[in-house]
């Protein structure tokens, strides 16, 4: 019991630093770390995990070869494809599999100036938000300010490159009658749809585990303003 008691308070002091720490970080009070310093810092971490996600992602098998962001068949259409294989059908689903994640290797470096230009027009609201507001906090910002932009960017490019495997049609017919069964979400019914937002989710994730590792090790981010302002958070 007073194990239990003595971790509870462990956390709540833990807590309670964090937040006087990043409350200083905005106070124009810590050292000669200011409002500015804080924004700049922040801008250049998102544009360095931006370009850093997008490096990882657009490249052959950063999708397909990544278990954090590799792109299955969803719900029911996974569990439709298990018998498939069963009955000799594996290669043309493996085919399928492959090409959505080449599909989503090849829309990811359209989506680089959307991203930067984002993290150029952040507020300072933007930025301490961000700052302050823990692990889902980039993913966040970047999805209310660029989901829309990419989707468009992205959805040709899916759409092309899903059709060239010749299973799209085949896919959209088959997953369409199971989302009138409620079996998949409406937005699992159109490959390209489905594909296009798996992307983005996988964009974002990464973005923001290129964040983490700065939070983490600002002073192997390579960067003096983040140094600065990371590391008067640490």
């Amino acid at each position: 019991m007073q194990r239990r008691q003595f971790h509870h308070a462990s956390a709540s002091a833990l807590g309670a630093l964090w937040l006087a720490t990043t409350s200083r970080a905005w106070a124009l009070s810590l050292g000669d770390l200011t409002n500015t310093d804080a924004s700049s810092g922040v801008k250049a971490a998102l544009a360095q995990g931006a370009q850093a996600a997008i490096a990882l992602l657009g490249r052959t098998d950063g999708f397909l070869g990544n278990p954090q962001v590799r792109i299955d068949l969803p719900g029911h259409l996974k569990d439709a494809a298990k018998v498939m294989k069963s009955m000799g059908q594996g290669k043309r689903i493996d085919e399928l599999v492959t090409s959505i994640n080449r599909a989503a290797e090849a829309a990811v470096p359209l989506g680089k100036e959307v991203l930067l230009q984002a993290v150029q027009n952040m507020t300072v609201t933007d930025a301490k938000n961000i700052l302050t507001g823990g692990d889902t906090s980039v993913t966040q910002f970047f999805v209310t300010k660029t989901r829309a932009p990419l989707t468009e960017r992205f959805l040709p490019v899916v759409n092309q490159a899903t059709e060239k495997v010749g299973l799209t049609a085949k896919y959209n017919a088959f997953a369409g009658k199971a989302a009138s069964f409620g079996l998949l979400k409406p937005n699992e019914a159109n490959l390209a749809t489905y594909v296009t937002g798996k992307t983005l989710d996988g964009l974002f994730f990464m973005i923001g585990e290129e964040e983490r590792k700065i939070r983490q090790n600002p002073a192997g981010a390579g960067s003096a303003i983040l140094q600065k302002v990371f590391g008067a958070l640490r």
